[in-house]
């Protein structure tokens, strides 16, 4: 049984996702500079500076916690609580003006992610959900939709470009048998999913920071995430992942990645 997230859990959260958002406002849409990481990601001013502005609140708030960070590393990643972020997951939307991308922040408790946030700082649309806390938009409950049917799914991903070799045929076969199939909505797609209005979203190559809060926030709507071979994502890192409304589409989708 996971341990629910506290009153203090989900206010720092909300105080986290605040001073990310104004960061990010700041700089979007004023043609950064950009740099390629080493694995050819680009990353900007914007991704920087609000992680660290996250990081020193987590400091200050909760000083026995531990911090995974897609831009500053990890620091005592193996604490029992763990924030788990991404500062703007979508640093290709941002830098190209398209409010897609999101600010990801997740709190893992011994492993598992157990709280998220999915923050759009720029239509003002934020996510929250976790253990013992329902999902919501903006204070509204928000649920994943009915959809037992693989012929009647609406099925995105990032990019097709995330696919290779033997998974990008496992996805052929996959979007082969949905209704619909889109790209390019990165985070904004597993947000739409516990909305109900997307009921698959199929990616690979997903680190923690990517995976963990948007998790805890589809599982708190009722839907399920998981690895392509069932087993539950963890802390886990560069993995291929399927997250599903219903869990009838995720039990068709995983029969049609098998093969």
């Amino acid at each position: 049984m996971s341990t629910p997230v506290t009153a203090d859990h989900v206010a720092l959260a909300h105080r986290l996702a605040d001073a990310s958002g104004a960061i990010i406002r700041r700089y979007f849409r004023t043609h950064v500079a950009v740099d390629d990481k080493s694995d050819a990601s680009p990353v900007t001013i914007a991704d920087r500076e609000a992680e660290r502005a996250i990081r020193d609140l987590i400091a200050a708030a909760a000083p026995d916690h531990g911090i995974i960070g897609e831009e500053w590393g990890s620091e005592r990643a193996d604490a029992e609580w763990v924030w788990v972020l991404d500062p703007i997951d979508g640093t290709k939307s941002f830098i190209t003006g398209k409010p897609s991308f999101g600010t990801l922040i997740a709190l893992a408790h011994r492993g598992r992610s157990v709280l998220g946030i999915v923050d759009q700082p720029i239509t003002g649309e934020r996510w929250i959900g976790g253990v013992g806390h329902p999902a919501s938009l903006n204070g509204t409950p928000v649920r994943v939709r009915a959809c037992p049917d693989l012929r009647d799914a609406y099925l995105y991903a990032t990019e097709p470009e995330m696919f290779k070799g033997s998974d990008q045929d496992a996805f052929e076969r996959l979007t082969a048998r949905v209704k619909m199939r889109r790209y390019g909505a990165d985070c904004y797609a597993y947000a739409l999913l516990a909305s109900g209005f997307v009921d698959l979203v199929c990616e690979c190559n997903l680190k923690v920071h990517d995976h963990a809060a948007v998790s805890a926030v589809i599982e708190a709507a009722g839907g399920v995430v998981t690895a392509w071979d069932g087993a539950a994502l963890g802390l886990s890192t560069n993995v291929c992942v399927l997250a599903a409304g219903d869990r009838r589409a995720h039990a068709a989708a995983m029969k049609a990645l098998a093969g």
